[in-house]
């Protein structure tokens, strides 16, 4: 994936300047610091004079150029559920500042994600963020001066609080991927995701938990412990991008990046009822994320909102010239990599913008494959799980859409009769990982076999498993099952999936009628419990290289006697970078409902009685 030669330089991100504010308004310091706590508050940083206008630079005889000028009366910024749009919106009225934003997602992660203390006596403990970032109250402080001295934004996702899965690089926070044996991990740089989110004014504001090297399902790592579940904390957080699920429906932060190589980012949402991307495989960059199989890795955004999904892409893809970027002329391993930005353009016919392909009214006219052989048998601890997605198909249909049932030639085989990948690619894949860069400053291991060694110390529980990756990944090239799984599997998978979507018989090539935009299923083969009932869906997407985005269906309760609803989940696949057309049924449907419930276990933060201060 990432070779010596792949590594880039540092971004260039400038220190806070130190000159002076302008006079704060007359309240104490801790009131401020409440208030920001809040999520609305100006801090130390605000100066309430007026409101500012985009385009025009907030600036008075009375305040300097790099004043933050904010609404006297204005009432905290809400950030459960907030969305870019309305933080962008609240921003250029004066509402917020980023500085407001940060200080308060900073907050949430101390008064939910940490176990229960005399601080934060209710913390349901959600053990979802491995770290925060120490610079980002800097970065906040900085794009506050630019903003309120000009009223220009520094790009779409200016001040953006983003959670990253803490197996993608960033070059001011280690990269453990879970593990004690990568405590020390500190790459010299960002991924290239990470660098084009922080271009476009994004604020990394921390690492989320995982599944201990992406490896499963049970969101358990040896760095951050095991992630609870946003709506049943005893429920399966999913994984192996547990941590970034949790977080996100928690409202930990605005926008999460996870990881997919089965399932990873799919399965999280599911359960934490999140929109939820599997990229086309090739359109994002690999580059700077600690690899698990090269062959189906790919990274892709959790949100809440189905146009923050597409925001955060517009920055993630994007041609990368670097040799571990993955993108290749074809899904084919062996593919040559894309030549140039202009070979890139011509593959994923990537859009102007993501965003610009959103319509309210997507659905009306699309058409839709339903795999019914892809949901459970109907059982009386199922049946709610069941009426939840036929009624979601029957709200569809009354959008606009034209719901029809659609068998995937040789499901069965495709699903069950081929492997992942990973278990053979990762033992090389890592070493060439650690191998990109020089150990000399933070002492790394260099190998994937170091790791074991390490790990036999630091986590002894966990080296069996470890080292039965090193296992299969020794001599692959001779292991007649990893050979099955690169170009056969490629030859069965992606015809026999592309019919479906095109309605055509396999075996005649004859029309069975319009094709489809997309063929949808569910994501679980069941209501999630203690752990997570994932069954094999979720290959259908990294097998076909076909981008697949999770959504909500709805939330119900499993039982009468259940503590909380929980969300039940589809699975919407398109052919390779149809992005556009899931964004567009995805926006559609979003629209048509009233699906999303905030998770009960954290609530906005009160702010406190000034009285009583």
């Amino acid at each position: 994936m990432t070779s010596t030669l792949a590594r880039r330089k540092l971004p260039g991100f400038s220190s806070p300047s130190s000159s002076s504010r302008a006079t704060r308004f007359a309240c104490t310091l801790m009131f401020c610091a409440v208030l920001a706590a809040c999520g609305g508050g100006g801090g130390d940083n605000s100066v309430f004079s007026f409101t500012p206008v985009a385009g025009t630079p907030p600036t008075t005889p009375e305040t300097p150029g790099d004043a933050v000028v904010l609404q006297p009366d204005r009432a905290p910024f809400p950030l459960v559920e907030a969305t870019v749009e309305g933080f962008h919106a609240a921003m250029r009225k004066g509402q917020v500042s980023c500085r407001d934003v940060v200080q308060g997602y900073l907050d949430r992660i101390a008064a939910f994600d940490a176990d229960a203390s005399d601080a934060y006596p209710d913390s349901p403990g959600l053990h979802s963020v491995i770290a925060v970032n120490p610079a980002a109250l800097a970065r906040a402080d900085e794009l506050d001066r630019q903003f309120f001295k000009t009223g220009q934004m520094a790009g779409p996702m200016h001040c953006v609080t983003v959670l990253a899965k803490d197996n993608i690089d960033t070059h001011d926070m280690k990269t453990t991927a879970g593990s004690l044996a990568l405590a020390n991990n500190q790459p010299p740089d960002d991924a290239y995701i990470l660098r084009k989110i922080r271009e476009a004014g994004g604020i990394v504001i921390g690492k989320a938990n995982l599944d201990e090297f992406a490896f499963g399902f049970t969101g358990s790592s040896s760095v951050g412990g095991k992630t609870r579940n946003a709506y049943i904390p005893a429920n399966s957080a999913g994984g192996s991008s547990s941590g970034t699920g949790t977080s996100i429906a928690a409202s930990l932060a605005m926008l999460g990046l996870g990881t997919d190589t089965g399932g990873s980012v799919r399965v999280p949402s599911a359960v934490e009822g999140l929109y939820g991307l599997r990229p086309t495989l090739r359109l994002v960059s690999q580059d700077g994320i600690v690899p698990l199989a090269h062959g189906q890795d790919t990274a892709g955004p959790l949100c809440r909102q189905v146009q923050d999904c597409a925001l955060v892409l517009d920055a993630m893809a994007g041609y990368d010239a670097a040799p571990g970027s993955g993108q290749r002329t074809a899904k084919a391993w062996d593919a040559p990599l894309v030549a140039n930005a202009a070979a890139y353009a011509a593959m994923t016919a990537q859009p102007a913008s993501y965003t610009a392909t959103l319509q309210a009214d997507g659905l009306r006219g699309a058409r839709i494959g339903v795999v019914r052989a892809m949901f459970p048998a109907a059982s009386t601890a199922n049946q709610r799980f069941l009426d939840t997605l036929n009624a979601a198909l029957d709200r569809m249909k009354a959008a606009g859409a034209t719901i029809e049932d659609v068998q995937i030639p040789d499901r069965a085989t495709i699903l069950t009769g081929y492997a992942s990948l990973s278990s053979y690619e990762f033992r090389d894949n890592l070493t060439e990982y650690l191998g990109s860069w020089s150990s000399t400053a933070d002492g790394h291991p260099r190998t994937t076999e170091d790791v074991a060694i390490a790990m036999a110390t630091l986590e002894p529980t966990r080296v069996a498993n470890f080292r039965s990756y090193i296992t299969s990944g020794t001599n692959k090239e001779s292991n007649p099952t990893y050979q099955n799984n690169l170009k056969p599997r490629d030859a069965f998978v992606i015809p026999r999936v592309t019919a479906a979507l095109d309605n055509l018989d396999f075996a005649t090539g004859a029309s069975l009628g319009a094709p489809y935009d997309v063929l949808v299923y569910p994501v679980l083969q069941g209501f999630n419990s203690t752990s997570v009932n994932s069954g094999s869906n979720n290959r259908l997407s990294p097998f076909s290289g076909f981008p697949a985005l999770a959504f909500p269906a709805g939330f119900v309760k499993a039982t009468d006697a259940s503590s909380s609803v929980e969300p039940v989940t589809f699975e919407m696949i398109g052919r390779a970078f149809a992005e556009p057309t899931l964004f567009r049924l995805a926006y559609g449907w979003q629209a048509s409902t009233t699906a999303r419930v905030p998770s009960p276990l954290a609530p906005e933060l009160k702010k406190p009685d000034a009285s009583a201060l």
